[in-house]
């Protein structure tokens, strides 16, 4: 995370709640108490209201002025439920990102939504450590916005293994298993992977180009051309 989006995602904590200690701002953003310590005192200097209280914690002075946003009570528990969603599905980068998203809605909504934050029954859970959930869908992601090939061991269906390297087009997310859609090098075509059947992943230095018929508009084509037969 870059030092202005932590200082921003600081603030926003800070507007969350009365008081939190540093230990719970380290823990929250992944960085040491020290640095927090540093971040609260840059804050301070350039005019964030920030005030500390020994043995209690930090809070903000006066509320930071910015507008509200206008939600209804229905939009405000669909996000609600797109970050538990996101936070059990969505591997640990994109749950952290949905996380910091209602920490920002929630700080700038009018108070008398915040009750369909805290009272919201709507759940997406998962339960046990998921290693395609955990880090291969994240090196997934960067793979697929970076065009890197990928390399990977993958077990079949026929719990045989097999060697691949692809270039990354998409992820598709299917309830339970998240899907790779790939052009597979060893088969010259379109190829699709579950993520929780990898076994070792590796990006590769080398990228690629998109390249007419190989891309993830032509897969997606291919796919409805093929649904309209039946």
């Amino acid at each position: 995370m870059r030092r202005a989006d932590r200082l921003f995602q600081l603030v926003q904590i800070l507007r969350n709640k009365r008081f939190v200690t540093a230990r719970e701002l380290a823990e929250r953003l992944e960085v040491s108490e020290r640095t927090i310590y540093r971040d609260i005192q840059d804050l301070s200097v350039s005019g964030v209201p920030v005030e500390g209280e020994a043995g209690v914690g930090y809070h903000l002075r006066y509320s930071l002025d910015i507008p509200p946003l206008m939600f209804t009570a229905a939009e405000i528990e669909a996000l609600l439920l797109g970050t538990r969603m996101l936070k059990a599905w969505g591997g640990s980068e994109l749950g952290s990102s949905a996380q910091s998203v209602l920490d920002k809605v929630h700080a700038v909504i009018p108070a008398e939504l915040h009750r369909h934050l805290e009272e919201s029954r709507v759940y997406a859970m998962r339960f046990g450590a998921r290693e395609d959930l955990e880090t291969t869908l994240d090196t997934c992601r960067h793979a697929i916005a970076k065009h890197r090939y990928l390399h990977m061991e993958y077990q079949r269906a026929d719990h045989e293994f097999s060697q691949r390297e692809v270039k990354p087009l998409g992820l598709f997310f299917w309830g339970n298993v998240w899907t790779l859609t790939a052009w597979c090098v060893l088969r010259n075509d379109f190829r699709t992977f579950r993520l929780d059947r990898v076994r070792q992943l590796k990006t590769l230095d080398k990228t690629f180009e998109e390249m007419p018929g190989q891309t993830l508009a032509d897969f997606i084509h291919l796919m409805q051309s093929r649904c309209e037969k039946f």
